[in-house]
């Protein structure tokens, strides 16, 4: 099956609809680990670069679409962004969660004023598409969305205007949607720059889907034990075919090189940071013999942390 893929072109027209409404978040120096260079999309109104996508993906619909409402699955950070994207536009949303996301993550989809639906972790998809199907609302699911990978791919053009000598990009990998943006807009640029998912070892389905040159989907349990709940989910056709036409690899993680990574960005950056968010700054910090050398520019994706988690990595 030949897959669509999206443009640079794609991530532009992106970038014009959600300016304004999203935050250009800078690139940081880190001054402790040197050829290392920060994207801090935890400092986004909502705490994730998921506002992007959601943004772009709300500000495509008709004004029909708006007044019926949105809705998808999330495990904590689309959902908060699509409810926000929403509120701004004026359409009701519900957010489908699975039991397993961190109470921050709901209490603060909540607070946005979504409506909430907790499932189990397998039923996410299904209960979303069954509420699409019953209220007439549109889906707009976390990354399988050719308008949700154009407004991360924003990302990358960023981090290009910002610092035009990178040489080395890492993108953290769940759903792949991130990572599909980020790279299409990198190559579409600078096809010199190499670009590189990460994803916990726990959580590798990416990794073994590049590898094998086939998608591979992981079950559910095994994806939840990684402490990167952000990045819980599997591929899409749809991702899938983006890394694997644009990534020049993934590396892993261990899930206490991602707990030292977050420690390491709290304690020596001042950043709040979810420990799906610190996974590309480890496989900096951790596995270089497996990366290209050269300036790098690790992304941040999310700081919504549970304070527990967050107070661990402060006091590491």
């Amino acid at each position: 099956m030949t897959v669509d893929l999206i443009t640079v072109d794609d991530v532009e027209a992106a970038a014009r609809a959600i300016a304004g409404s999203v935050v250009r978040t800078t690139v940081l120096p880190a001054a402790w680990a040197p050829g290392l260079h920060l994207k801090p999309e935890s400092l986004q109104p909502v705490g994730s670069f998921k506002l992007r996508g959601a943004t772009n993906a709300v500000s495509r619909l008709t004004p029909e679409q708006r007044a019926r409402g949105v809705v998808t699955h999330s495990s904590g950070n689309h959902g908060l962004a699509l409810a926000y994207a929403a509120r701004v536009f004026g359409a009701p949303c519900v957010v489908v969660i699975p039991e397993t996301a961190p109470d921050i993550k709901i209490a603060a989809v909540r607070d946005i004023g979504a409506e909430i639906v907790m499932v189990a972790p397998s039923q996410r998809v299904a209960r979303a598409q069954r509420l699409a199907e019953e209220r007439g609302l549109t889906l707009i699911p976390p990354y399988d969305h050719r308008d949700i990978i154009a407004g991360q791919g924003t990302v990358g053009l960023e981090i290009l205007a910002d610092c035009p000598d990178v040489e080395v990009v890492l993108v953290p990998v769940g759903g792949g949607g991130l990572a599909s943006g980020v790279a299409t807009a990198i190559k579409g640029r600078r096809p010199d720059v190499k670009v590189f998912g990460v994803e916990p070892d726990l959580a590798a389905d990416a990794h073994e889907s590049l590898v094998r040159g086939t998608m591979v989907t992981w079950e559910v349990a095994d994806l939840i034990r990684t402490s990167a709940d952000g990045l819980r989910v599997p591929l899409s056709e749809l991702t899938f075919a983006h890394l694997h036409a644009r990534l020049d690899g993934i590396i892993t993680v261990t899930e206490a090189q991602i707990t030292a990574a977050t420690a390491r960005l709290v304690q020596r950056s001042r950043l709040v940071v979810e420990p799906s968010g610190a996974v590309a700054t480890a496989a900096f910090l951790f596995r270089r013999d497996q990366l290209p050398q050269g300036r790098t520019v690790a992304v941040i994706t999310g700081g919504n942390v549970d304070p527990a988690v967050l107070a661990a990595a402060a006091a590491a």
